[in-house]
C-alpha cells in the first residue's frame, strides 16, 4: 500500500474517532435514560463483535488467533470497553454529555503522565504547556455551580476520571502488545470479550435485561448507530491508529469529541452550554496544539508492531 493510501486511511480513521465518537455521547445518553447502563454497553459491544466475525468470514479473513493474542484482546477489551466505556455510560445518567466529553478531553494529559511514570518518557516543554492548559480547562469545567450542585455529578465525574486512567493504560498496552494482525479481527475480539465481561458486570449489579423488541423505536435506532458506526467503524479506526501513529496523538481525539458532544447535546437534548464551558473548551483545544505539535511528537518513539 502506497504512502498516499496510508495517509488517506489515517485521515479517514481520525475523522471516525473525532466526529463519530463525539456523537456517541448523545446516543448513549438517549439510550441510558431508558436502558440499564451495563446491559446497554454489553448488548452494543457483543453484537458488534459477532457482526465483525460474520463480516470477516464473508470476506475470507482468518479469525483464528493465538492464545496469547486472545488473552491480550481480553485485557484490552476490559480496559477500553468493559470499564473504560461501560462506566462512562453509567456516569451519563448523572452528567451532561458535553461535560462528560470535556472531562475526557484531558485524556492526552493522562497518556503523557502515564508514559512518564511507566515508561520514563521525558515530558518536553511543548507538552508541559499543553498539560497546563488541560488542567486549567478541566478546572474551569468542573468548578461550575451547575456541575457541583447536580445530584450524582461529582461521583459521575470521579468515575469518568478512573475510566480515563483505564483508557490511557490501555492505549499504551495495545501499542506494544501482541494482538491479531488484522485490525478488524482485533476489534472483533475486543468488542466480543469486552461485551461478555460487561454482561457479567450487569448481572453482578442485578440489572433487568429486556428484549430489543420492547425498546422504544428511538432507542432501537440509537443502538443500530452505536453498533455499526460507534463500535465497528470507529473502534476499528482507533485500533488502526494506535499502531500507525503515537498513542498521545490518537488521544487528541478526546479534544475534538467534546465540541461535537456539546453541540449535539445542546441541539437534541437542550443541554445548557455556559460561557465557562465554552472557555474551558477553547483552553482544552489550545492544549491540543501544543501536545500535537511536530516538535513534541518528534521526541516520542514510533510504536511499531
Amino acid at each position: 500500500m502506497g504512502k498516499s493510501s496510508n495517509s488517506t486511511l489515517v485521515i479517514l480513521a481520525f475523522f471516525a474517532i473525532y466526529v463519530i465518537w463525539g456523537s456517541t455521547y448523545l446516543l448513549n445518553k438517549i439510550a441510558v435514560l431508558e436502558l440499564p447502563p451495563f446491559m446497554l454497553a454489553s448488548f452494543r459491544f457483543t453484537t458488534a463483535g459477532i457482526l465483525i466475525f460474520i463480516i470477516a468470514k464473508m470476506m475470507g479473513i482468518q479469525i483464528s488467533i493465538t492464545r496469547k493474542q486472545l488473552w491480550n484482546t481480553i485485557i484490552a477489551g476490559f480496559l477500553f470497553l468493559s470499564f473504560g466505556n461501560g462506566v462512562v455510560v453509567w456516569a451519563l445518567r448523572y452528567v451532561d454529555t458535553g461535560f462528560a466529553a470535556l472531562e475526557i478531553s484531558a485524556q492526552p494529559l493522562i497518556i503523557l503522565l502515564l508514559m512518564r511514570i511507566l515508561q520514563g518518557k521525558k515530558i518536553q516543554p511543548m507538552s508541559v504547556v499543553g498539560v497546563i492548559f488541560g488542567i486549567i480547562g478541566i478546572y474551569l469545567l468542573v468548578s461550575q455551580k451547575q456541575v457541583i450542585t447536580k445530584e450524582g455529578s461529582i461521583l459521575g465525574m470521579v468515575m469518568i476520571f478512573f475510566c480515563m486512567l483505564s483508557w490511557g493504560y490501555g492505549s499504551l498496552f495495545v501499542a506494544k502488545a501482541d494482538l491479531p494482525t488484522n485490525y478488524f479481527v482485533n476489534t472483533g475480539y475486543q468488542m466480543f470479550t469486552g461485551g461478555i465481561i460487561l454482561a457479567f458486570m450487569s448481572i453482578g449489579f442485578s440489572e433487568d435485561w429486556t428484549s430489543p423488541l420492547v425498546w422504544s423505536g428511538k432507542v432501537q435506532v440509537v443502538m443500530i448507530l452505536l453498533v455499526i458506526f460507534g463500535s465497528i467503524l470507529a473502534f476499528t479506526s482507533f485500533n488502526y491508529l494506535l499502531k500507525s501513529v503515537s498513542p498521545e496523538k490518537v488521544a487528541t481525539s478526546t479534544y475534538v469529541n467534546p465540541i461535537v458532544a456539546l453541540i449535539l447535546g445542546w441541539y437534541f437534548l437542550n443541554e445548557e452550554i455556559t460561557l465557562q464551558s465554552i472557555i474551558a473548551a477553547v483552553v482544552l483545544l489550545t492544549g491540543v496544539y501544543f501536545i500535537n505539535a511536530k516538535k513534541t511528537l518528534a521526541i516520542f518513539e514510533r510504536f511499531k508492531r
